[in-house]
């Protein structure tokens, strides 16, 4: 759930965001149950499993790191693609030194981009450089792929202010043929709200940059109905309202790991995937992608 870790004015901007979140309370979570199916095309819709998955850095509910685990958990999800949240490359003892990125990667045979929020000096001299973040697997050919800023309260730091700082990724596939925008996110932890408000303004405005489907997946630190989430339900559609909670990953309380899709998606299955090779449990959806731009 915690992570490892804007714009002009950033104290203002972010007040700005939350008093936009409080503004738009009465917006709630559109879910799959009210998707239309898509229109403006004649051709098949592309089917496309996506899953989302906090790894806890390859550590279980019992604490115990087992990279070989994760990896069953996410082969058992048989996505096309997965965006992780909490992912370790060379981080520390805790996950063996692991670049966690590639290694799930090898292991489940897909491609691999991983967008680190911190990157930090070796840990001895001559070692690999310490990076932690997110990162998105695709079964898919990867056309481009980014490492976007958003507003960050660092906890490597002490004293943290708001910041700009990378670790929202984002992908662009070849579905075949339909060009698909996967973003893998992790908010702030915080009981705060005030900075996942501004997370939430910053990734709506590097979304409304996308041309074509886009998926947002991620561990948001926040319910649907969280006020500092309801300006993503204007633009954005919760694919997996019915599929279960997800944290923590023994008898969940919460419902904080999302998919959402944009407008032009049709939604035909989610469910949440009960297994204990994180804290957090994930969650996997079907959809259907028109064939053509819009």
């Amino acid at each position: 759930m915690p992570q490892g870790a804007g714009r002009p004015t950033r104290t203002a901007r972010v007040a700005a965001a939350l008093l936009a979140a409080l503004l738009s309370l009465t917006a709630t979570p559109a879910t799959a149950a009210e998707d239309a199916t898509p229109s403006g095309s004649g051709a098949p819709a592309v089917p496309l499993r996506v899953a989302t998955y906090n790894i806890h850095a390859g550590a279980g509910e019992d604490q115990v790191f087992d990279l070989d685990r994760t990896a069953a958990a996410l082969r058992d999800l048989r996505a096309d693609v997965i965006g992780l949240q909490e992912v370790d490359v060379h981080w520390g003892e805790r996950s063996d030194f692991t670049d966690e990125a590639r290694a799930l990667a090898e292991k489940l045979r897909m491609r691999v981009f991983f967008a680190p929020i911190y990157d930090l000096d070796p840990a001895a001299e001559g070692g690999e450089r310490r990076q932690y973040g997110v990162a998105v697997l695709s079964r898919h050919p990867v056309l481009h792929a980014e490492n976007h800023e958003i507003t960050r309260l660092s906890t490597q730091t002490p004293d943290p202010v708001p910041a700009p700082a990378p670790g929202f990724a984002e992908i662009v596939i070849s579905v075949k043929g339909v060009r698909t925008h996967v973003y893998s996110t992790h908010l702030d932890y915080r009981a705060d709200p005030s900075i996942r408000a501004a997370q939430v303004d910053d990734m709506l405005g590097i979304l409304a940059d996308g041309r074509g489907p886009g998926v947002l997946v991620g561990d948001f630190n926040a319910e649907p109905s969280a006020p500092e989430l309801a300006p993503l339900w204007h633009t954005l559609r919760d694919a997996a309202p019915d599929a279960g909670l997800t944290y923590p990953a023994i008898a969940p309380q919460k419902r904080i790991d999302l998919i959402t899709v944009s407008d032009g998606i049709t939604v035909t299955g989610a469910r949440t995937h009960a297994t204990d090779a994180s804290d957090h449990r994930p969650v996997v959806a079907d959809l259907r992608l028109l064939r053509e731009d819009r």
